[in-house]
């Protein structure tokens, strides 16, 4: 990602930080739920928290966006947890999905292609990194 699309993000997000957390994560999960009606059954606490959860998370990723490098062993343990819940990888596909249709009605007529290109480069980023550490490598065999 370049520093542009980090500080398109980084103001994109700030915008949505002052939206209601229930609110945002409410749209969040039910497109999630819509696009994969299984994965409800992966959700054991209530949507509000878990909207919490992720807007905290989000939060502390996007503000260590120019340094990945320091947080990559904290996204990977995210990835191991994650896979214990029975996340897959091709859940990441939707989830991807959900997050980018969420914010283009979140920030509305701010939202445009660039802003749509630099979420979509944060978001592949972070996703394969938790891809791959959610898979066993080649040693552990």
């Amino acid at each position: 990602m370049t520093h542009h699309q980090i500080n398109l993000i980084r103001s994109s997000w700030a915008k949505v930080n002052e939206m209601d957390v229930v609110a945002v994560g409410n749209l969040f999960y039910n497109k999630i739920f819509e696009m994969a009606p299984a994965a409800r059954q992966m959700f054991k606490g209530s949507i509000a928290e878990q909207s919490r959860k992720v807007f905290s998370m989000l939060n502390y990723v996007i503000s260590k966006l120019d340094k990945l490098e320091d947080i990559i062993s904290e996204v990977e343990k995210l990835a191991k947890r994650h896979a214990g819940y029975g996340v897959k990888e091709e859940h990441y596909t939707v989830v991807g999905n959900a997050l980018l249709w969420t914010l283009e009605k979140g920030l509305g007529e701010y939202w445009n292609e660039e802003l749509k290109q630099a979420w979509t480069d944060c978001y592949s980023t972070l996703a394969t990194a938790m891809i791959n550490a959610a898979q066993p490598t080649a040693n552990a065999a």
